[in-house]
């Protein structure tokens, strides 16, 4: 549904210093830039997916509540709202951003895929965020790292968060951008804008470049294909305000904001197992697991952002490692799979996944039962034991969400 503006320019200005160059320059470069089309989003995201995030971050599948409430703290184009709508059916999203030529993107795409009427759009700073209400999920991709004062941005999206929710957030990483730095220092020093000729400026000067140049062959091996459009190009190296972080500062901006870190989305990156071995494994993992997550930021270089979820407050965790209390748990297949039913087919990582025969018989067992079924129904009910691994092992996969007896 169409929202009339919820604040003038000069209101907006006054809520982040960094407001009127920020719209200004979404107004030209309307961002993310993919293309509209009719019909349902492709593919999936699962972080913006409640159920599976929450199992995440959590082990277990969210609470069960009347209505889900979303919030898409910076929406843009409405790539994401798009998803939002359609990976949590029948939950009710807001959707907020400052630049009015984005949103109007935005509304064409959600009217395009059918899923208008499950959102509503505001033009309103994230700052003024609660006065749309308390949500159980909020996602904020790449936003906070372009406001002044990003820790005021991430206290206003603490204050919309409702006790037990989480909060999906995306920054700069400092290390694996240092090549985007200095094209956006050269660029400054060459008197580019944040505009049309700006990006014709910018092209130019990496295609000018030496071949042997590190900044042009960083480009060019890592970024050529993200800038292939113009507003893509202008976000990463025009872009009039932005803040990259390293783990330190990021950890005393969450901090600071009174929230707890749950974790990294993409947790792979962030395992020591995938950098080191033998005795420096060993000594990495006696360290405090902060120092551990700082460790395999000084190791790999080619770490450009940090994504991750908050919450107010820690959340439980279940591993499911007690058989008894998962035979008793309901499980519900991933809706973050591709490729369904198969016996190969796509996680919610996107990655190849080859099930056992084992694996996709349970799988197929709890197509049988219907959307969700007691884990204790999926096996032959004679070797209880092996019914719990097998679904340990389809909930460790993604493949399974799994609710406790008594959540």
């Amino acid at each position: 549904m169409r929202v009339p503006a919820d604040l003038p320019p000069s209101s907006m200005a006054a809520a982040d210093q960094a407001t009127p160059a920020v719209s200004t320059f979404y107004d030209c470069f309307p961002y993310p830039p993919d293309p509209l089309q009719d019909g349902p989003p492709p593919g999936y995201n699962w972080r913006w997916c409640h159920a599976a995030a929450y199992s995440h971050c959590t082990g277990t599948e969210p609470p069960q509540r009347d209505q889900l409430r979303i919030l898409d703290a910076g929406c843009g184009t409405g790539v994401s709202t798009d998803y939002l709508v359609h990976l949590n059916p029948g939950a009710r999203v807001t959707a907020l951003d400052i630049s009015e030529g984005s949103l109007t993107v935005a509304r064409e795409r959600l009217r395009r895929s059918a899923g208008a009427s499950a959102v509503a759009f505001h033009r309103l700073s994230l700052l003024k965020a609660h006065s749309l209400g308390r949500f159980h999920h909020i996602n904020s991709v790449g936003v906070i790292h372009h406001m002044a004062d990003p820790s005021a941005g991430l206290q206003a999206l603490a204050e919309a968060l409702e006790e037990g929710g989480i909060l999906h957030i995306f920054v700069y990483a400092d290390g694996g951008r240092w090549e985007i730095h200095r094209a956006q220092r050269a660029l400054r020093l060459l008197g580019a804008g944040s505009d049309a000729a700006g990006v014709g400026l910018g092209r130019e000067l990496i295609a000018q470049l030496p071949e042997h140049n590190s900044i042009r062959r960083r480009h060019e091996q890592r970024w050529v294909l993200d800038t292939h459009a113009d507003p893509s190009f202008a976000d990463m190296y025009l872009h009039p305000q932005e803040t990259s972080y390293n783990l330190a500062r990021l950890f005393a901006l969450v901090d600071g904001c009174g929230l707890h870190f749950v974790g990294f989305s993409d947790r792979r990156r962030w395992a020591l197992e995938s950098l080191l071995r033998g005795e420096t494994l060993a000594r990495a993992r006696a360290l405090p697991w902060r120092q551990q997550l700082e460790l395999v930021e000084a190791l790999d270089s080619d770490i450009s952002h940090f994504e991750f979820f908050l919450s107010k407050g820690p959340l439980p965790r279940t591993d499911w490692s007690d058989g008894d209390v998962l035979l008793r748990a309901t499980a519900r297949r991933n809706p973050c799979l591709w490729g369904w039913p198969s016996q190969t087919l796509m996680d919610q990582n996107m990655e190849p996944l080859t099930l056992s025969d084992a694996q996709f018989a349970m799988a197929q067992a709890l197509d049988a039962q219907g959307s969700s079924a007691r884990v204790a129904a999926l096996g032959t009910g004679d070797q209880p034991g092996e019914t719990a691994r097998i679904a340990r092992e389809l909930w460790q996969l993604g493949v399974f969400l799994l609710r406790p007896e008594n959540p």
